[in-house]
């Protein structure tokens, strides 16, 4: 039987196309291969967090708190601590005399001599600490290459004193704030400085009222590293300063030294330096510094 509706000579309706098929389901096998790749990697993973976590803890099981701040506070322990403080300040002050200029140019500077110079500041990093004391007295000391000089015409010694506690702690020191501040100072917008050097801006007045506020995250951050660094210096002083008490032992030294004599005494020091060192990866991720 004929369709009514039908009209002699139409062309016939056209099919209705095929529903789409379901989207196929992700196969669960890379997702149990996922899976299986992280627990296998959880067990080193936990080991290395436990090599840095477990002596920590150790410290902290081993301290004996009800007599924390009187050790501290002891007659031999005080000088130490003073000194620490002296001299990782002067430290501070000399990385920023010296590493904020040595930072901008570098950041300014391009091709293979600021190349070369950045490998030679950076060496200190990755020079065990013994060996740069070494260098420091052939350096300064009497026969060295600017000691003999020193001590021949100003009768100045700079071995085994204060200021050879200051020049170790600059040596280990300054690379950690020159580098972070050449980062920060290359972040900055090279369009702002020269804006303000179109509009009449000398470039010391470029650098201290654009590059250094632009660069003060940076200066902040080198400025925590240096510090700490210095605080925890102990080869390079030992080796070049001594570790004479009341002159030129510091913090670190005596640690070393009362470890044999006074232990609980080495595990106050070690606590204190632990929170300072909490202390300053805290700033360092705090959003003042970001």
């Amino acid at each position: 039987m004929k369709d009514p509706s039908a009209v002699p000579g139409a062309a016939p309706p056209a099919a209705a196309p095929p529903a789409a098929a379901p989207p196929a389901a992700a196969p669960r096998a890379a997702g149990g291969r996922v899976g299986l790749s992280r627990s296998v990697l959880v067990v080193p993973a936990a080991l290395g967090v436990l090599l840095v976590v477990l002596p920590l803890l150790g410290l902290l099981a081993g301290t004996e708190w009800e007599g924390v701040l009187g050790r501290l506070a002891d007659p031999d322990v005080r000088p130490a601590l003073r000194l620490s403080v002296v001299t990782t300040l002067a430290t501070v002050v000399v990385c920023w005399l010296l590493g904020t200029p040595l930072a901008w140019l570098l950041s300014r500077a391009e091709g293979r001599t600021a190349t070369w110079l950045r490998a030679v500041l950076t060496v200190p990093v990755v020079l065990p600490p013994v060996v740069g004391g070494v260098a420091l007295l052939l350096a300064y000391g009497r026969r060295g290459l600017v000691g003999e000089p020193l001590l021949e015409v100003f009768g100045l010694r700079i071995p085994f004193t204060p200021v050879a506690v200051v020049l170790a702690q600059v040596f280990v020191s300054l690379p950690f704030y020159v580098l972070a501040v050449e980062g920060a100072m290359r972040g900055i917008d090279r369009r702002l400085l020269d804006v303000s050097a179109t509009l009449g801006a000398r470039p010391l007045r470029v650098l201290t009222h654009v590059a250094l506020p632009l660069a003060a995250p940076g200066i902040a951050s080198g400025t925590a590293l240096a510090w700490a660094r210095a605080l925890g210096e102990f080869g390079a002083t030992i080796t070049f300063a001594g570790n004479f008490a009341g002159e030129t032992q510091t913090a670190s030294l005596l640690v070393y030294v009362a470890l044999q004599d006074d232990p609980q005494t080495a595990v106050a020091l070690s606590l204190l330096l632990l929170v300072v060192a909490v202390a300053v990866l805290g700033l360092l991720r705090g959003r003042w510094v970001r």
